[in-house]
């Protein structure tokens, strides 16, 4: 059984993707920092489902604490799958916005990128198979008026997964980013009303989160061995 880290999992995005990695027959460990009874309530639902999980705590952010962690599961088998899935949002205008704020989410999103994958890579090279989703945004693809920090985070994302996706390839590790548009999940909910998102939205609609997972899915599966370096949009249809 290939074992699946999704850090931000207790999050509505996250909570989808762990749920049908779980169902796909992994083993998913649940991460979370803050919202650890939320992700440990996901783990015992995934077990009772009759899926294998377990919930897993550490700051992304913290590159000490990150490491311990991801050493103790690794000591007990590899990580073949790894979905960075760990953001947060601080938006403002860039006129208005505090170093505060263009450092938490560029810490989370890019620093944490590093923190959490750099560790993992060694072991699953050694397995000659991985899988590595980073969860990104169509902010990094078209911008956002007040997202300019989380925009510049998530684009980083999809310059440094096509350069890792590079280096790996040969190892049978593949490297991709998917970048949602507007999802019904926690972090979106009250953003947009439902005239603006058929305004802003082809579809006229938001998407699901199972939607999303659905995607995710597929990359981390045998049959997308052949995908990698790419970011592949899931917005109905915005760009």
């Amino acid at each position: 059984m290939k074992r699946a880290l999704v850090t931000g999992a207790s999050g509505g995005l996250g909570s989808a993707i762990a749920q049908r990695l779980a169902r796909d027959g992994l083993e998913v460990l649940v991460h979370a920092n803050q919202g650890l009874a939320r992700a440990e309530a996901l783990a015992q639902q995934l077990r009772e489902a009759g899926g294998s999980a377990r919930a897993v705590q550490f700051d992304v952010c913290d590159r000490e604490a990150t490491a311990t962690a991801l050493a103790a599961l690794i000591d007990e088998a590899p990580i073949q799958v790894l979905v960075n899935n760990a953001g947060v949002h601080d938006d403002a205008v860039l006129a208005g916005m505090r170093g505060e704020q263009w450092d938490r989410v560029v810490d989370v999103s890019l620093n944490g990128f590093f923190n959490v994958t750099q560790p993992l890579l060694l072991p699953m090279i050694r397995t000659r198979w991985g899988r590595i989703v980073n969860i990104t945004s169509v902010s990094a693809v078209l911008g956002n008026r007040g997202q300019t920090n989380y925009a510049a985070a998530k684009a980083a994302l999809h310059a440094a997964g096509r350069s890792l996706s590079l280096e790996v390839a040969s190892r049978g590790i593949t490297v991709n980013a998917v970048a949602p548009g507007i999802v019904d999940t926690g972090m979106a909910d009250g953003a947009f009303d439902a005239a603006t998102i058929r305004q802003m939205v082809p579809m006229q609609r938001a998407g699901r989160a199972d939607e999303v997972a659905a995607l995710v899915s597929f990359l981390v599966g045998e049959e997308a061995g052949y995908i990698s370096g790419q970011v592949i949009g899931i917005n109905g249809g915005m760009g």
